[in-house]
């Protein structure tokens, strides 16, 4: 069977889910690698890192970031112009550090995945569609911000 014929791999269920979330990130925010692990209830970092490193590039991959706000090795300055397109807050790079590049602002481009009209992470979680098997929303009510 030549490649051209041969059917595309099936995704993993856990890589579809990663993908929903990251597609769910709102442009001018970001969510952590360990923020949509702790929504989905499931996996961890390095395990939504390998699903975005693998299955990304269909979705906004920019807006699933490190922890540190460091932007992606290898991806910075294209990560860079979306992050200035979509106005994602930044923090500038110091004057004294030369050819260094901005940071993500990670106390105002952090997103929870609250929705309009709903508080908390819970029912954040539920009116974005995020519930785990048991129908409850995400991490227990904790909020992905608590978590790196």
């Amino acid at each position: 069977m030549s490649e051209e014929s041969r059917p595309a791999p099936e995704l993993p269920e856990y890589a579809e889910r990663v993908l929903d979330v990251a597609e769910r990130i709102p442009p001018g925010r970001v969510m952590t690698y360990g923020d949509v692990a702790e929504w989905l209830e499931e996996g961890g970092p390095r395990q939504v890192g390998r699903v975005m490193a693998l299955y990304g590039s269909a979705v906004p991959w920019w807006r699933v970031v490190r922890s540190d706000g460091v932007l992606l090795p290898g991806h910075e300055l294209r990560a860079l112009a979306e992050y200035r397109a979509e106005g994602t807050p930044l923090r500038e790079a110091h004057r004294t550090s030369e050819g260094s590049l901005p940071r993500l602002d990670m106390r105002r481009a952090r997103w929870d995945g609250g929705a309009t009209g709903t508080t908390g992470a819970a029912g954040a979680a539920g009116a974005a569609g995020l519930t785990d098997a048991t129908g409850g929303a995400g991490a227990a009510g904790v909020a992905p911000e608590a978590h790196t």
